[in-house]
C-alpha cells in the first residue's frame, strides 16, 4: 500500500493517470463483487427455495445460472417460511455488525459522499453482499444495483482511506465505486458511469468530476464481470438481444404521454408507501433485528394471496425475488400476462418491495422499479392496442419505455436510466418515446424520490460548501461593493498621538489611514494599535501617527474581484482594506469592509436561487 501511494503521488492531483490506476482497482474489486454476489445469490436459491419450495425464480435472457435446481412441486407455504427465515438472519446479520447496511444501499452510498467525506465503514461491503444475498435468495423483493452500488462504493472509500488520499478524492473514489458496481451487474459500462455523477442529485444535476474516474472503472468492472459468464451471452443484453421496437409515427407520442402520466401517479404511490412502511417499522417497538422477518413474511403472505387469486399462476411470484422473468414475457408476449395480472403485479410489487426493505432488509429498489414501470407499460400498451389498433401495434414497445420512464421518475435519474434501460434491452429503436417519457415523469415528480440523501443541486451539498462562493464572489468586483462616497477621516502622518486619542474618543472610524503633506496614503492604524499607548500618557506628547501606523498594508483596486478581497480579508485578520487608485498606487479612493462582500455574495446568491426557482 505504501508503494502504491508513492506512486500515485507522483502524480499531479487532477492527473488522468492517477485516477486511470485508482478507478482500475476499484473496477477490479467491483468487477470480483458483483461475480460472488451473484454467485453466492444464486447458491442461496438453490440451498432454500430450490431445495424446500419447488420454486425456482425465473430470470431475464441473458442470465446464466451457475445450478442446476431441483424440479419438485411447488410449496407455496415453505416459500413463506424461508421467507421469514432469511430475513430473521438478514436482520440479524446487519444490525449486529453494521445497521448502515439496511435497506436498498444507494440511499446510504450517496450519505457518505454528501455528509460524510466520502467514509463508508470497511465491514459495510462484505456485510451488504451477504445480508442482501440471503435477502433476495429468500425470496425478498428488490434488485441488486444497490447492494453492489454500496460494495463498490465502499471498496473505493477504504482504497482512498488507506492510501491517505483527500476528502474530495475519497468522494470519487466512492462514486467511482458505485458506478461501477452497477455498470457491471447490469453489463451497462456507460449507464453505470453517468448513474454514478447523477444520482447524487435531486435536480438536473451533475458531479462532473467523478465522470471519468467512474467510467473507467465500469469498463473495468464490466470486463471483470464478464468473463464469468458463458461465451453465448457474455455480450448479450440483460433481457436478451431479440428486442426491437420500432418507432412508427408521431401519432404514438399521444399514447406515450398518456403513458407518462400514468407512471407518474404510480411513482407518487410506490415512494408514499415505501416510506410509510418504513415509517411504520420504525415505530413498531421491538428490537429492529427481527423487523426484516416480519416484512418478509408479510411479502410471502401477499405473494400467496395473490397466487390463489390468478388460480395458481407462477407468474405472480414476480412479486417476489428480482421479478425478471415474469417481465421477460411482459418485454416479449405481454398479451400472454394480460391486462389484470399485469396490474396485479406491478402494485402488489409496490407492497412486497416496501415491506422487503423498509422494514430493514437488504435489497436495491432499482430491479422492482424495472419490473414496476414494465409491468405498468405493457399494461397500458395493451390497453391502448384495443381501444386504437391502428396507432398501437407493440404493447411490448410500451413496457421497454415503461421501465426507463418509471425509474427516471422515482430516482431523478432521467439520462442514466435511458442509457441503462437501453443496454439492458438491447432496444435502440424507442429512443424518441423514451426521450419523451422520461422527461415528463422527470419533471411531474420533482416533488418525491426514492433516494431520500440526494440533495437537489451541487452547491446544496457539504461536499461543495466553499466552492460556489468562489464562484459567485468572482463575478462581482470591489468596485461594485465599496461606497467612495462614504466619508473616511485621514490622518497626517504628523498628527500628535494625544490629538489621535481624543479624535478616536469622538469617532467610530476603527481603520484610519494615514497620509503625508501631498495626501498620498503612506501607512495606517487602527484604534487597537492606539489603545495600547492610552495607559502610558507621557507618549502622547512624543509620538506620532508615522509611529503607530502600519507601512506595509495590504490594499485593493476598483478592478479587482470579490473573491480576491475576501482572501485578503482572510490572509491579514482584518475587517476593513484601502481602496487604491490603480493608476496610482498611493491614491487613496475609499474603504472596503468584508461585511459588504458578504453582503454582496448573500444578496448575489438569492438572485440565484430565485432564477432557479422560477
Amino acid at each position: 500500500m505504501n508503494t502504491l501511494r508513492t506512486f500515485l503521488a507522483s502524480f499531479d492531483l487532477r492527473a488522468s493517470g492517477k485516477w486511470i490506476v485508482l478507478s482500475s482497482l476499484v473496477g477490479v474489486v467491483a468487477g470480483l463483487g458483483a461475480i460472488a454476489f451473484q454467485a453466492l445469490g444464486q447458491l442461496v436459491v438453490h440451498m432454500t427455495l430450490a431445495q424446500y419450495a419447488g420454486y425456482t425464480p425465473p430470470e431475464a435472457a441473458g442470465e446464466h445460472a451457475l445450478f442446476a435446481h431441483p424440479e419438485g412441486p411447488l410449496a407455496p407455504w415453505m416459500i413463506v417460511l424461508i421467507m421469514v427465515l432469511g430475513g430473521l438472519v438478514c436482520g440479524l446479520l446487519i444490525y449486529t455488525f453494521a445497521p448502515e447496511a439496511e435497506g436498498h444501499g444507494t440511499d446510504a452510498a450517496i450519505d457518505a459522499f454528501h455528509n460524510k467525506r466520502g467514509g463508508i465503514r470497511g465491514r459495510i461491503p462484505f456485510v451488504k453482499t451477504i445480508a442482501s444475498a440471503i435477502t433476495l435468495g429468500t425470496g425478498g423483493s428488490g434488485g441488486r444495483e444497490g447492494p453492489i452500488a454500496q460494495i463498490g462504493a465502499g471498496f473505493g472509500s477504504w482504497l482512498a482511506t488507506k492510501l491517505q488520499l483527500s476528502h474530495r478524492d475519497r468522494r470519487i473514489c466512492l462514486a467511482a465505486g458505485m458506478g461501477a458496481g452497477v455498470g457491471a451487474i447490469f453489463r451497462a459500462p456507460l449507464a453505470g458511469a453517468v448513474f454514478a455523477g447523477e444520482i447524487l442529485y435531486s435536480d438536473a444535476d451533475m458531479e462532473a468530476d467523478v465522470i471519468v474516474p467512474a467510467a473507467t472503472a465500469s469498463i473495468v468492472a464490466y470486463s471483470v464481470f464478464t468473463q464469468s459468464l458463458p461465451v453465448e451471452t457474455r455480450f448479450m443484453p440483460l433481457f436478451g438481444d431479440t428486442l426491437e421496437h420500432p418507432f412508427n409515427s408521431p401519432v404514438e407520442l399521444i399514447p406515450y404521454t398518456f403513458l407518462a402520466i400514468v407512471l407518474t401517479l404510480v411513482g407518487l404511490v410506490y415512494v408514499k408507501t415505501f416510506y410509510g412502511t418504513h415509517n411504520v417499522f420504525k415505530k413498531i417497538p421491538i428490537i429492529p433485528h427481527i423487523k426484516p422477518a416480519i416484512g418478509a413474511g408479510l411479502a410471502g403472505l401477499i405473494a400467496l394471496a395473490l397466487l390463489e387469486v390468478f388460480g395458481g399462476d407462477v407468474r405472480v411470484l414476480a412479486t417476489l425475488g428480482t421479478g425478471y422473468g415474469t417481465l421477460q414475457v411482459a418485454l416479449t408476449e405481454a398479451s400472454q400476462i394480460g391486462i389484470p395480472l399485469l396490474l396485479a403485479i406491478a402494485f402488489c410489487k409496490i407492497l412486497t418491495t416496501s415491506l422487503t426493505i423498509s422494514s430493514g432488509g437488504s435489497g436495491g429498489v432499482f430491479g422492482p422499479s424495472m419490473v414496476i414501470g414494465g409491468c405498468v407499460g405493457a399494461a397500458v400498451g395493451l390497453g391502448f392496442e384495443q381501444i386504437w389498433p391502428s396507432v398501437v401495434t407493440e404493447p411490448e414497445a410500451f413496457a421497454v419505455v415503461g421501465m426507463a420512464g418509471f425509474f427516471a421518475g422515482v430516482a431523478r435519474a432521467p439520462v442514466s436510466t435511458i442509457i441503462m434501460v437501453r443496454a439492458m434491452t438491447g432496444d435502440y429503436g424507442l429512443l424518441v418515446p423514451t426521450m419523451l417519457v422520461v422527461t415528463l415523469t422527470f419533471v411531474t415528480s420533482q416533488n418525491w424520490t426514492l433516494y431520500r440523501k440526494q440533495v437537489p443541486t451541487r452547491m446544496d451539498s457539504k461536499a461543495h460548501r466553499g466552492d460556489f462562493i468562489i464562484d459567485v464572489l468572482e463575478g462581482l468586483l470591489v468596485k461594485d461593493v465599496f461606497r467612495p462616497e462614504r466619508k473616511i477621516k485621514l490622518i497626517s502622518e504628523g498628527t500628535k498621538l494625544d490629538d489621535i486619542v481624543h479624535r478616536l474618543a469622538r469617532d467610530h472610524q476603527h481603520y484610519f489611514p494615514v497620509v503625508d503633506d501631498r495626501g498620498a496614503m503612506v501607512g495606517i492604524f487602527t484604534d487597537n494599535d492606539v489603545r495600547s499607548y492610552l495607559y502610558d500618557d507621557a507618549l502622547w506628547e512624543l509620538a506620532v501617527a508615522r509611529d503607530i501606523m502600519v507601512t506595509d498594508f495590504v490594499s485593493v483596486s476598483p478592478a479587482d474581484d470579490l473573491n480576491t478581497t475576501l482572501k485578503r480579508f482572510t490572509s491579514m485578520n482584518v475587517e476593513e482594506l484601502p481602496v487604491m487608485d490603480p493608476n496610482n498606487k498611493k491614491q487613496l479612493l475609499g474603504m472596503v469592509r468584508r461585511k459588504e462582500v458578504i453582503s454582496a455574495y448573500n444578496e448575489r446568491l438569492m438572485e440565484h436561487k430565485e432564477a432557479a426557482a422560477e
